[in-house]
């Protein structure tokens, strides 16, 4: 499974503007209910945060991959944003997140979820790359960068 299988314009935000990190984990979820793929919100809602109890899941270099894994969705569903102004999401570097990036996988697809978890912080760890989403004006220049981006990941 690709990123770009899960990602699409309406799940992407270059103007979200939380105000810490419990908000902008709630604004992602609403922002992934875009898809349709949630069965039962707040069950989504409980894993993300039960799974973000258990260590900050703000990996540090500014970006932060909330997920969790629940049979309560259709399928495996992610949104992206871009933070104007970056939160502090007790990161590992304790550095302010910029960048967040929610999964939320099916208890059922353990395996793509951990592999697509790897693919993402893989991706995102490029300074380069996260230098280009700085600068995307839009959700669709968002899903072009990862689209390429993760070509470029496949090819290696």
């Amino acid at each position: 499974m690709k990123i770009s299988e899960i990602l699409t314009e309406k799940l992407i935000s270059i103007t979200l503007h939380p105000k810490n990190k419990d908000e902008a984990i709630n604004q992602m979820i609403e922002l992934a209910d875009n898809s349709g793929n949630f069965i039962e919100i707040e069950e989504v809602r409980r894993s993300v945060f039960e799974r973000e109890k258990l260590v900050s899941t703000g990996v540090g270099k500014g970006f932060a991959i909330p997920h969790g894994k629940t049979d309560e969705i259709k399928d495996v569903t992610a949104s992206f944003a871009v933070l104007e102004n970056p939160i502090d999401f007790d990161s590992i570097d304790s550095k302010p997140v910029k960048f967040i990036f929610l999964l939320v996988g099916k208890e059922s697809l353990l395996n793509a979820h951990i592999k697509l978890l790897s693919r993402i912080s893989r991706i995102m760890n490029k300074d380069e790359f996260r230098e280009k989403l700085s600068n995307a004006k839009s959700p669709g220049m968002v899903l072009k960068l990862f689209t390429e981006e993760e070509q470029n990941y496949l090819d290696i």
